[in-house]
C-alpha cells in the first residue's frame, strides 16, 4: 500500500469524515456487479493504465479526487456475451454514479466504462 492515500473529507460540527479511496472503489465495485451483463472487472488493465497518472486499486477501477472532492472513476468491465456492450456500459455509468454519490454524498464527476473483455455466462453449478 503507499503511504500517500487520498481521501474524501467532510468537516462537520463535532469533527471530520474521511472516506478513503479503497471505500470508494469498493462502493463503485459492488455497484458494477449488480449490473445485468457484466461478468466483472478486469484488474489487468486498471492496474498497467494506474502506473501512468491516476491512482489505481489493482481491480479494475481508477479513481481520481479534485481538489473540491470530486470524484472521477474509470473503470475496466467484461461484459457477458450477448449483451449490448453500449447498454451494459450506460447501465454500469448510472449505476456507479448513483451508489457512489448516495453513499459518499460527493458529487461523481464522471464514470468512464471502457469494456475490456466479453465472455460467455458462467456456466450453472451441479
Amino acid at each position: 500500500m503507499s503511504e500517500s492515500k487520498e481521501y474524501v473529507s467532510q468537516t462537520l460540527e463535532n469533527g471530520s469524515i474521511h472516506i478513503s479511496e479503497e471505500v470508494i472503489a469498493a462502493i463503485a465495485s459492488m455497484a458494477v456487479q449488480d449490473v445485468e451483463g457484466v461478468y466483472g472487472l478486469n484488474p489487468n488493465v486498471g492496474s498497467e493504465l494506474g502506473k501512468l497518472s491516476k491512482k489505481t486499486t489493482g481491480k479494475g477501477i481508477r479513481l481520481m479526487i479534485s481538489e473540491d472532492d470530486e470524484i472521477s472513476i474509470d473503470l475496466y468491465v467484461i461484459a457477458l456475451y450477448g449483451h449490448s456492450v453500449v447498454e451494459v456500459a450506460k447501465a454500469v455509468q448510472e449505476a456507479v454514479a448513483s451508489t457512489v454519490e448516495s453513499t459518499t454524498g460527493r458529487k461523481v464527476r464522471s464514470v468512464n466504462v471502457s469494456i475490456s473483455g466479453i465472455t460467455l455466462p458462467r456456466a450453472p453449478k451441479k
